[in-house]
């Protein structure tokens, strides 16, 4: 019997992603064979492999955009209490100037990465056996791949990383093999499906968006907005293909599929990195997985009830009890 865990793309958002897993980990007790990663969940699968949930949730609380970009192509304002995002054109000016291909660069979260994830933290994945698997996007073969620990060096696997984090065209592109690689949740941003090819006989599957769609975006303001909206658009549509595809293979191979969406809509945009918010996500994660447990163990929940459901009854129960 193995065990996998599953983490979608989602930029800051993994921070959520985090606390669930934190409580999975180390308040379950459960022990994973097969961790399968796209895009922020790509970051996260060393970490978990080896049960270090508290450097994965420093490195998750003191990120900012400083941290991730060498070059940042968003510019930030606060406008009546919200983060209001557009482009900063000298950047952006700048990396065309000098022949770049994306709008940004994202050069420091490939130093993150390699501060983070050590290659002791490589050797010891290597040397317990554990599934550790990345995804990417091949955009010169139109193909994901599935980038695996043990088929790859130290310095490979950095770039595989990097690559299944990289939101092109806002971040940079990874050039390798004499092919061009991109974040890998463009094709599988759920890669449940991957995690049954490998055997998996039972997931956990941390997607990072809510299960029923809760806003309508505002109409787009100039072509940068535009170009967020779509790229949303696609994404929001794979993320659906790929929990269709695993539902349909899970049920057939007899595998045991329990999902965890966000309750609520985290933010708008995932490129943007805010210390103070992703801690408080990660204890909503945490929060969420405890509470949705407490609620499966519960004689009163009827098997039809979806997690957000779940999530409004018990943040109801908690109003009613006066917390």
């Amino acid at each position: 019997m193995k065990k996998a865990l599953v983490i979608s793309g989602g930029g800051s958002k993994g921070a959520f992603a985090g606390g669930v897993a934190q409580y999975l980990i180390n308040n379950e007790n459960k022990e994973y064979d097969i961790f399968v990663g796209t895009s922020t969940g790509s970051l996260m699968v060393s970490h978990l492999a080896l049960g270090k949930l508290e450097d994965l949730k420093k490195l998750y609380t003191n990120v900012n955009q400083k941290t991730i970009f060498s070059n940042n192509p968003f510019k930030i304002k606060n406008i009546d209490g919200e983060k209001v995002i557009s482009i900063r054109h000298l950047n952006t000016l700048w990396n065309f100037l000098n022949g770049r291909k994306t709008f940004g660069e994202s050069k420091n979260l490939r130093t993150l990465i390699k501060k983070h994830i050590t290659k002791n933290m490589y050797h010891e994945i290597r040397e317990k056996n554990k599934n550790v698997v990345v995804t990417v996007s091949n955009l010169t073969t139109n193909q994901i791949e599935y980038k695996t620990i043990d088929e790859c060096t130290y310095d490979d696997y950095c770039d595989w990383i990097w690559a299944s984090c990289n939101y092109v065209p806002f971040m940079s592109l990874l050039e390798k093999n004499n092919c061009q690689y991109a974040d890998g949740g463009f094709g599988s941003l759920v890669p449940i499906r991957e995690a049954i090819i490998r055997g998996a006989t039972e997931i956990d599957a941390i997607i990072l968006e809510t299960e029923i769609t809760q806003f309508n975006r505002l109409p787009a303001k100039n072509p940068f907005s535009l170009l967020f909206d779509l790229f949303d658009f696609m994404l929001t549509n794979v993320e659906r293909h790929n929990i269709t595809i695993g539902k349909l293979a899970a049920k057939s191979k007899g595998v045991k599929l329990n999902l965890y969406y966000t309750p609520t809509v985290l933010t708008t945009n995932s490129l943007i990195f805010d210390q103070v918010l992703m801690g408080k996500w990660w204890n909503s994660g945490y929060e969420y997985a405890k509470s949705k447990k407490e609620a499966l163990m519960s004689d009163f929940r009827p098997d039809f009830l979806t997690d957000k459901e779940i999530a409004l009854g018990l943040e109801n129960n908690r109003i009613n009890k006066g917390v």
